[in-house]
């Protein structure tokens, strides 16, 4: 087995979230009184931190600091209250974790979605599997692409980096996975392009969940 361990990213990569991001985010602009955007425009804001998807999403001459924490204040809650709505893992997903499972093959989940979110998704739309660590965006410890948390999550699994594949959709994910040492694969059914994951260092482009499988039992 190439890798002892698969560590993932959540949005866009097990999860499709994105309607409930683009839903809550736009709630929150039109009860500003401000436009709301397409759906595919998130696309391009989440992944890189709640701060950073607010950011986006206001309109340049309201990106204050003021302005941006009574958003994110904002978005919190509005989310909070409807994260679940449309979510869901993405077909394939739950065959894959399947198959990886019974194969022994630790998993585990870092993402930039602030902690507690990610974990109640994980507990809420993944429940059947088994991740030994779960870490969202936490105050005090660098988010994507500083490999931090990434190293975190190996020494808890006793692995060294290059055991450990790591998997995204995202530029972010990419670099996160180089700058820990780990093989980064780009997948191609989350929120960003080919080109991106290319660009950003992946090291293995999948269409579909269940070609992880080979590069990981593969010797």
């Amino acid at each position: 087995m190439r890798y002892h361990a698969v560590l993932f990213d959540l949005d866009g990569t097990l999860l499709d979230t994105l309607a409930d991001l683009a839903a809550a985010a736009n709630q929150v602009l039109t009860d500003q009184g401000l436009p709301p955007h397409p759906v595919d425009a998130y696309r391009h804001f989440v992944g890189d931190g709640l701060r950073t998807l607010v950011e986006s999403m206001l309109p340049a001459d309201r990106r204050d600091a003021a302005t941006v924490a009574a958003a994110v204040t904002a978005f919190q809650e509005v989310y909070g209250r409807t994260w679940y709505t449309r979510s869901a893992p993405y077909p394939g997903i739950a065959a894959l974790l399947d198959r990886l499972t019974a194969r022994n093959v630790r998993l585990g989940i870092l993402s930039n979605k602030p902690d507690a979110f990610a974990r109640l998704c994980v507990q809420r739309l993944l429940p059947r599997w088994r991740f030994e660590s779960v870490l969202g965006q936490r105050d005090g410890v660098p988010k994507k692409p500083d490999p931090a948390a990434a190293f975190e999550i190996a020494q808890l699994l006793h692995l060294q980096p290059s055991q450990i594949l790591y998997v995204g959709d995202s530029g972010v994910d990419m670099r996160t996975a180089h700058a820990a040492g780990m093989d980064a694969a780009g997948v191609l059914w989350g929120f960003r392009d080919k080109a991106e994951l290319i660009q950003t260092g992946a090291r293995y482009i999948v269409d579909r969940p269940e070609d992880l499988l080979p590069l990981v039992f593969s010797s």
